[in-house]
């Protein structure tokens, strides 16, 4: 089988771990759980849960403890977009070919829908305790997934991206990186770092996933940056050009084009080498990897 076989059937099995955590549509709430529910069904490349999975595999797990997990990062991601896109950040009409949240249920409810899936997330994912009562790594990836989604990680660099925005001040290459780590970076490093502690990783080859989800996901960033100019909004899903319309500072504006794709390639290429060293079966993932570097979408 290909990579690119293996990848569609692999995103279809993430995809219907995610669809199996969501919450039915009905009772008082209803409004809110479909329009989480719309909000999550848009789709995407379930990049998240994907790697968490695959590096849960590659560390020797083998239990359904993985997947609340998975379906709980997808639900914080999804949340993430769906405040992103509304009038007071980004203001997205589209995401993926469809209309966004806010635009389909309003503000008042996108801003509902957001914060009912990111409680949902921690409620989902909380039932990997039930699972495995008293398992000392599941306690642990709790606190991945909080810290790396909250304040300390994409939260604030949620934050440093409104601030610079608003202040229109040239940001420097440093700034920039940080507000990559952690706004983008920050929930790719826990999807790795939860994968490996869950299947009982040590300290070190957790650093190591934490520092291989630096690289992917600054380097995914980038690659938006890229797009955002040069792409093509039909395959993409959504307008072009929103960052220049949102005056944002990107790591294109920073370096340029050319420069912005050399430095795609190199963070891709430094984390192919540094899963190198880590123990396990991981071609898929450096596949995976180094298929972000030419990506349309």
């Amino acid at each position: 089988m290909s990579f690119d076989e293996l990848l569609v059937q692999k995103t279809k099995e993430t995809e219907d771990i995610i669809l199996s955590y969501l919450p039915k549509e009905e009772g008082n709430q209803k409004t809110v759980l479909e329009a989480m529910n719309y909000s999550v069904k848009v789709g995407g490349k379930r990049l998240r849960p994907l790697l968490m999975a695959e590096t849960y595999r590659m560390f020797g797990g083998s239990e359904e403890i993985i997947r609340p997990f998975m379906a709980a990062l997808e639900m914080i991601h999804t949340y993430s977009l769906v405040h992103d896109d509304m009038e007071v950040m980004d203001n997205d009409e589209y995401r993926r070919g469809r209309k966004t949240t806010h635009v389909v249920y309003g503000e008042a409810m996108a801003v509902l829908a957001g914060d009912a899936l990111l409680n949902y997330a921690f409620e989902t994912a909380a039932l990997a305790f039930e699972m495995k009562p008293g398992y000392i790594p599941a306690e642990k990836a709790m606190m991945i997934l909080g810290r790396k989604a909250g304040i300390f990680g994409m939260v604030g660099g949620q934050v440093c991206d409104v601030e610079a925005e608003k202040r229109q001040i040239p940001l420097t290459k440093e700034q920039l990186l940080f507000i990559h780590e952690n706004k983008t970076a920050a929930l790719i490093q826990s999807a790795l770092m939860i994968g490996a502690v869950l299947a009982g990783a040590g300290q070190s080859d957790v650093d190591a996933m934490e520092k291989i989800g630096y690289n992917i996901g600054v380097a995914f960033q980038i690659q938006d940056d890229i797009l955002d100019v040069i792409g093509d909004g039909q395959e993409l899903g959504k307008p072009i050009g929103s960052d220049e319309k949102n005056n944002k500072a990107t790591y294109v504006t920073h370096a340029g084009v050319e420069e912005a794709a050399k430095q795609v390639e190199l963070l891709s290429k430094e984390a192919v080498a540094l899963l190198e060293q880590v123990p396990g079966e991981h071609e898929f993932l450096d596949q995976l990897i180094m298929s972000l570097i030419d990506r349309k979408k």
